[in-house]
């Protein structure tokens, strides 16, 4: 899967096994295959693990989208 993190300074995007996010609604898992969704992100940590170990990005608010593996993320 690629992960993708925009924020207002900066671009990036990593390749990942498993992506956690702060939902709105409460934290969630994004596995490879995953169902589009569209959700609000709460302050917290985007997590994500890839064959060199767990990264951690954190943030304050935003946005993801997920489809197609494709794991893009608004944040502030």
């Amino acid at each position: 899967m690629t992960l993708q993190i925009i924020t207002p300074e900066s671009f990036s995007e990593h390749q990942a096994e498993a992506v956690f996010l702060p939902g709105a609604a409460g934290a969630f898992e994004v596995l490879k295959g995953h169902a589009p969704i569209i959700s609000a992100l709460t302050a917290g940590d985007v997590r994500w693990r890839d064959d060199s170990g767990e990264h951690v990005q954190p943030l304050r608010s935003g946005m993801v989208m997920v489809e197609n593996d494709v794991i893009k993320v608004c944040a502030e």
